[in-house]
């Protein structure tokens, strides 16, 4: 998937993601396990406020743009 291709991770949103948040459930992932889900820009905080209201490590990092591309 290239980042032109990634879709946010907010339901029902459909705008091109900018944003990969790498987050774990630390009741059913072992220390090693990270699922990621991408953002736009209007969804990337309320993401992971919503995933740090839970209390799950959460790191927010740009998705990066295929090699070449800038």
């Amino acid at each position: 998937m290239t980042t032109e291709q990634a879709e946010c991770s907010r339901a029902g949103c459909r705008a091109q993601a900018r944003w990969r948040i790498e987050w774990r459930n630390p009741r059913i992932h072992s220390e090693d396990r990270r699922k990621t889900w991408v953002a736009c820009d209007e969804h990337v905080a309320y993401l992971r406020d919503f995933l740090a209201a839970r209390d799950f490590p959460v790191a927010v990092a740009a998705l990066e743009l295929p090699a070449g591309r800038s």
